[in-house]
């Protein structure tokens, strides 16, 4: 599939079968988080893996959003090693964690799989939850699995700006 395709086909989520994810499946959507570009190639990525009903059970406390989904992909970022701009001490980590998780999210449309790109979650909470040292910062979460049978986008789902409103060329 040509990549606008896959773009443009790829919607979040919200309903899931209860078909699990193939371990094969699982390890090439990993594979495309591990190939994504990080600052200075510094890969400050920690991903946990869900599939458990006790981890999955753990993240339902931390997020009303993970939606039945029989896997979760939770990406986090290690602050002491994700690059730091020298201008302004900007931490990049999160947007290296944005672009592992993009790469995820793709390679999983592109594999028949569905997901959601979950930010609303208590970090705090995800952070007890799985013990996670303090050095670690959950950036997002990643359910996934196969969609039910009667899932479809949201209404908001095919509304775009036009590229004159978002773009300047200069």
């Amino acid at each position: 599939m040509d990549f606008l395709k896959l773009a443009e086909k790829r919607y979040s989520v919200r309903k899931y079968s209860d078909r699990p994810v193939e371990k094969d499946k699982m390890a090439i959507i990993l594979k495309a988080g591990q190939i994504a570009p990080t600052a200075k190639n510094f890969q400050p990525q920690q991903i946990f893996v869900m599939q458990s009903a006790d981890a999955l059970e753990k993240l339902n406390r931390c997020s009303r959003c993970i939606y039945g989904a029989p896997a979760a992909i939770l990406v986090c970022y290690d602050k002491n090693t994700s690059w730091k701009r020298p201008f302004d001490n900007k931490d990049h980590g999160e947007i290296d964690a944005s672009i592992i998780c993009s790469h995820m999210m793709l390679e999983a449309e592109e594999l028949g799989l569905g997901t959601v790109w979950v930010c609303y979650f208590d970090p705090a909470a995800v952070v007890k939850e799985f013990n996670l040292p303090e050095n670690l910062v959950p950036s997002s979460i990643l359910p996934l699995g196969y969609p039910a049978d009667d899932a479809e986008p949201g209404p908001l789902h095919a509304q775009r700006k036009p590229l004159e409103d978002t773009v300047r060329f200069i």
